[in-house]
């Protein structure tokens, strides 16, 4: 059996051998990867200079902001250089690099996005403990609690993955390094180890994801309780967003990651990759901004649009 030493580097995917379409492909990516990284520093700048947005749900925010900074900054800039210098390697460090952070950071966001579903829970279900419930010190140990766990979860995947050796070429057919992906270049059977990995993914996921849903369905019960119409849209242009985002993440990576290797389909793949690592980063901002009153109201102070207005 071969060893993993011999792979020194892997080929990722070539949108097209054409010069041309080479350059659209990093002149979009980059359009993309700018419009994340301005949509996402809004919102942490806004925040952070906005007194009144100095509460646990926009403390989530910021760290959901720079998660998914860090996300589509692990494959968006490689995948733009390999077609700016018409090239597809990637070195076997930073394959291991890609995965592990990507992991790490996509882990940390749903991880966060579980906590962010607690405390919207708290804040409508049980408005008179909110204060003592989602102190300070606890949010800050929540944060850490979701950072901490993308590590762990990253570590094992990144392991499991690179302990096996890689005999069947080094062609990864995605733009970046993706673990079903690799399992197709194992050369000892890889049953075992994408076993494991969709067991512990689809048991973590839908842990989470059971807690969420019963987090919203008693959030919708207290919703409907409210007397006043415009208190329950309020409660509503918090929770929403949320649960859009949550949405969107767990179905992308779900497809993408607990379907058999066999039924993958290039084209499919490359897909379903764009929707859980690329949109979701680029989406997130647009989402909650467009439906929470106070954020769009610091964007606004935040960007002088309101004194162009005025005028």
């Amino acid at each position: 059996m071969s060893n993993q030493t011999t792979v020194t580097e892997f080929l990722l995917l070539e949108f097209s051998k054409v010069r041309e379409l080479q350059i659209l492909h990093f002149v979009v990516f980059l359009v993309i990867y700018l419009a994340a990284l301005v949509g996402n520093l809004l919102i942490i700048t806004a925040m952070a200079l906005d007194r009144h947005l100095h509460t646990p749900m926009y403390f989530f925010l910021i760290n959901l902001s720079i998660l998914d900074i860090g996300a589509i900054s692990v494959t968006i800039p490689k995948s733009m250089a390999n077609s700016l210098m018409n090239t597809r390697s990637i070195s076997y460090a930073g394959c291991i690099a890609q995965v592990f952070f990507l992991f790490f950071l996509v882990g940390a966001d749903f991880f966060l996005l579980t906590v962010m579903a607690y405390d919207r829970y708290v804040a409508i279900c049980q408005p008179l403990h909110y204060e003592r419930v989602m102190n300070r010190g606890a949010c800050v140990q929540m944060a850490a609690g979701a950072w901490a766990s993308g590590v762990l979860y990253a570590a094992l995947h990144t392991g499991n993955t690179f302990t096996v050796s890689f005999c069947r070429g080094n062609k990864v057919d995605q733009f970046f390094c993706d673990i079903p992906q690799l399992l197709k270049l194992t050369c000892s059977d890889s049953n075992l180890t994408e076993t494991g990995v969709i067991l512990f993914s689809a048991g973590l996921v839908l842990c989470c994801f059971v807690f969420i849903i019963v987090s919203y369905v008693q959030i919708f019960r207290a919703v409907l309780r409210i007397p006043s119409e415009q208190g329950r849209h309020k409660a509503f242009s918090t929770c929403l967003p949320h649960l859009t985002v949550v949405s969107l993440l767990v179905c992308t990576s779900s497809f993408a990651y607990l379907k058999p290797l066999s039924s993958s389909t290039s084209r499919l793949d490359l897909v379903v990759a764009v929707f859980y690592s690329v949109l979701p980063p680029v989406m997130n901002p647009i989402i909650y901004s467009m439906r929470n009153k106070e954020i769009k109201a610091s964007l606004w102070k935040l960007t002088g649009w309101s004194l162009s207005t005025k005028n």
